[in-house]
């Protein structure tokens, strides 16, 4: 069976919630989705208001302060936020990038080595059996090591050590500063093999949520290499089914998983920094035209908030007195603007609950931006 690229990015948008708002609780949207990226405070929310019907932030609180979703370091060693059922899993699937990038070669000039890994990191849990500041960990970690040792030894843990974030009172659950507290579940990890089961279960977990995907589409959301992936796969047998994608490249796919017809409506979103549909392929053309890549994925990994229209990046946002403004990389509909203004009404209704001006400190990129036509949404009622 063959796919096009029209027809993956209504399969991607369809199992991402993005056609339609669902009437999911918080925990059966974070599940479906996978995973949020949550690099910004802020993301988690935006991504579920894109995504549930009815959504409000203090669901997502409350989830945070029981830690059925838990924040920590995963995917591409960067910060998400899953099920709190799902953390155990796929940082074992994660093993061996994690010791590999978090105790390798700055841990390594710290005179610090993986059998010192072994040693300190059930101590770091234990101390952080309740919520410790960076602070705090990083003078344990001080007081625990010589004066050689200690550089380079905080950063290793923090992300190699299975931590989660702690929440607070911010006004997105997390501050710019973060408090760490121990999983409290799973096992110790140890050594640089990984878990082939839990792989495998990650790897149905991606297709599900971000599916038909490529063996480089996996190891791309994961970060992990591509014949660990192609294992998995292979030992999938009868789970999975191949397609014949763009290009003539084999995709991996769920039978039964939703494949709308390409002329499915792709209503406006509002997507928020680094929103994971935008990062979780190889191949991004399914959602991001490749003449916009660059314009919304920075050269230092930021990754803009976007305007999606028809299903694709069309430009970008950002919070400014009076509403949102839209920077829209091509010409738009009037239908696409209306779309977008009732996105930006309900949008800066959310924002003025929490944080009006998120994403502030990133403006200096709009001066970075080719010309294109911008409009203030919602557009002001007349007097």
């Amino acid at each position: 069976m063959d796919i096009t690229v029209q027809g993956l990015n209504r399969a991607t948008l369809s199992r991402q919630l993005l056609l339609r708002r669902q009437s999911l609780s918080v925990l059966d949207g974070v599940r479906q989705v996978v995973a949020l990226q949550a690099q910004h405070p802020a993301s988690p929310y935006l991504a579920l208001w894109n995504r549930l019907a009815g959504f409000t932030p203090k669901e997502l609180d409350d989830a945070f302060a029981r830690r059925s979703v838990v924040k920590a370091t995963l995917m591409r060693i960067t910060l998400h936020a899953v099920h709190a059922e799902d953390y155990d899993v796929f940082r074992a699937a994660m093993q061996p990038t994690l010791y590999a990038s978090r105790l390798g070669q700055r841990f390594a000039a710290a005179g610090l080595t993986p059998a010192d890994a072994a040693e300190l990191v059930p101590e770091v849990l234990a101390f952080a059996d309740r919520p410790r500041t960076a602070a705090e960990m990083r003078a344990w970690v001080e007081q625990r090591l010589d004066a050689e040792r200690r550089d380079g030894a905080w950063w290793g843990l923090r992300a190699y050590a299975p931590l989660h974030h702690a929440p607070g009172d911010a006004p997105w659950s997390f501050g710019v500063r973060p408090s760490f507290v121990a999983s409290g579940s799973g096992p110790v990890p140890a050594g640089r093999e990984g878990d082939p089961e839990a792989l495998r279960s990650l790897v149905v977990r991606y297709l599900a949520g971000f599916g038909p995907a490529s063996v480089a589409d996996v190891a791309q959301f994961a970060m992990v290499r591509r014949a660990p992936v192609r294992a998995a796969l292979g030992s999938l047998g009868d789970a999975v089914e191949q397609l014949s994608g763009p290009d003539g490249v084999t995709l991996f796919d769920l039978p039964g998983a939703a494949r709308p017809p390409e002329d499915t409506p792709a209503p406006p979103r509002l997507l928020g920094m680094w929103d994971s549909v935008l990062l979780a392929h190889a191949d991004r053309s399914r959602v991001i035209p490749p003449a916009y890549r660059t314009m919304v994925i920075r050269n230092n990994g930021d990754v803009l908030p976007t305007l999606l229209v028809d299903g694709r990046v069309a430009g970008v946002w950002r919070p400014v007195d009076g509403g949102v403004e839209a920077s829209a990389f091509h010409a738009l509909t009037p239908a696409d603007w209306a779309g977008l203004a009732a996105e930006a009404r309900s949008l800066t209704a959310l924002l003025a609950g929490r944080e009006a001006s998120v994403y502030s400190r990133y403006g200096h990129w709009w001066a970075k931006l080719p010309a294109s036509e911008v409009r203030l949404l919602p557009v002001p009622e007349p007097r």
